[in-house]
């Protein structure tokens, strides 16, 4: 029993890793098109 519920807990964590992950892509994604919008509106181009 303890041997199953050691897989299925790694297995959780290996998919919250994964959800992170993405998260945090998808915010670095937003984070560098807001700073290049900000950069090309002090340089005038929008």
């Amino acid at each position: 029993m303890p041997r199953t519920a050691g897989i299925s807990s790694s297995a959780s964590q290996s998919s919250d890793t994964a959800q992170l992950v993405s998260v945090a892509l998808f915010s670095g994604v937003g984070l560098l098109i807001s700073l290049v919008v900000v950069i090309l509106r002090i340089n005038g181009v929008f």
